[in-house]
């Protein structure tokens, strides 16, 4: 039985959350016309400044559902073959077999076989993604750095194959999602930033959302703070930076509304075809960047809890801040949230990451958000 929306209960799960060592978080659950907003702790630990549910956040990886939805309408318009592969555009960027073997779709979820380019981007990150083998210098080191993405992207096309092209098992990885990037462009001729907007951002009608013209968060926004398993003690800030580093593919700047109001709109198939929605709900088991096997589409994936009905969202990370949007199958139950703190736990001694009671009380505000 569907539980309706409980203010009382989403209050006290959500800053318990906060009481567990979360400094700030905050979200939007929509169950049908119905709308709660809620933020708990600070958006600046030396100022104490609370955060506010009307925040703007940088969302990560959340962006390769929009990047996702502009590449399948580009496929509907007939300019972009799903199974047609890579090397057929971009033969330069995947040449010989690899680019043969490798299709569009394989980009989209993450079964091309190609590694993450992080580890060589970033020399700390060299034993990702085993993260008690990395440190965290580079991210300092690599602040204001403005990258290439098709130095980027070759330094992932060059690492050792991460998979078979089209295997059983894909591996998330970014690098598919700057190639997908990279081919917005040659097939539209202009910008993708300014493709995702024109056809994904502004048909959702949305108003908050955008892509960085620089390393500031434009608007109200809260601090980033990045703790790297225990590396960096007191965690350190980095809402500034320059986000060249993963581009088009996560680099968004939202709100928990405006992610809401695009879940519904895509799940409606106000931005994409019914028949392509179809195709981004199609899942395959894919190893996440934290090593859990997940199921993913076309730059969605579900989630399934003890209530009713199936979500379907992304998520996404960046340093130090972190989000989540999941809208259930029909529309009717929607969840967003963010948060300014990332890899809160820290190691044992066989660098086995340990569980914090964040863990617990977010999983908790998820599952009331979600499921009541």
């Amino acid at each position: 039985m569907r539980k309706p929306l409980d203010r009382a209960a989403l209050d006290a799960a959500i800053a318990d959350v906060h009481r567990a060592g979360l400094p700030g978080l905050f979200a939007e659950v929509r169950d049908g016309d119905r709308v709660w907003r809620g933020a708990a702790g600070v958006a600046d630990v030396a100022t104490g400044r609370p955060v506010t549910a009307d925040m703007r956040h940088r969302v990560g990886s959340i962006t390769k559902t929009f990047t996702a939805a502009a590449v399948l309408q580009q496929a509907e318009s007939g300019r972009i073959g799903l199974d047609t592969p890579i090397g057929h555009y971009l033969p330069k960027l995947v040449p010989g077999e690899r680019g043969d073997a490798i299709t569009v779709r394989m980009l989209i979820n993450h079964t091309s076989g190609l590694p993450e380019y992080l580890p060589y981007a970033y020399p700390s990150l060299k034993g990702f993604p085993v993260l008690a083998d990395t440190r965290p210098e580079s991210l300092d080191d690599h602040r204001y750095t403005r990258f290439d993405p098709v130095e980027l992207i070759g330094m992932g096309v060059r690492a050792p194959a991460a998979g078979t092209p089209g295997g059983p098992l894909g591996v998330y990885s970014n690098t598919n999602y700057l190639l997908l990037v990279e081919l917005l462009e040659q097939t539209t001729g202009i910008p993708a930033e300014q493709c995702i907007t024109r056809n994904v951002i502004e048909r959702a009608g949305l108003t908050d959302t955008g892509f960085p013209t620089g390393p500031k968060i434009d608007g109200p926004h809260s601090r980033l703070y990045e703790a790297w398993l225990g590396m960096i003690d007191p965690p350190r800030d980095y809402s500034v930076y320059d986000m060249s580093f993963v581009g088009p593919s996560a680099s968004l700047i939202s709100t928990v509304a405006d992610l809401n109001h695009f879940y519904g709109a895509l799940l409606a198939g106000r931005i994409v075809s019914p028949s392509s929605l179809e195709q981004m709900q199609r899942t395959g088991p894919v190893v996440s960047q934290e090593g859990r096997t997940i199921e993913y589409g076309l730059g969605l994936y579900p989630m399934e809890g003890p209530g009713e009905g199936v979500f379907w969202g992304h998520g996404g990370t960046v340093w130090g801040g972190g989000t989540l949007a999941m809208t259930r199958a029909d529309g009717g139950r929607q969840l967003a949230v963010a948060v300014n703190l990332q890899r809160w736990n820290t190691l044992d001694s066989s660098g086995t990451p340990q569980p914090h009671p964040i863990d617990d009380a977010l999983a908790t505000f998820h599952r009331v958000a979600m499921y009541g």
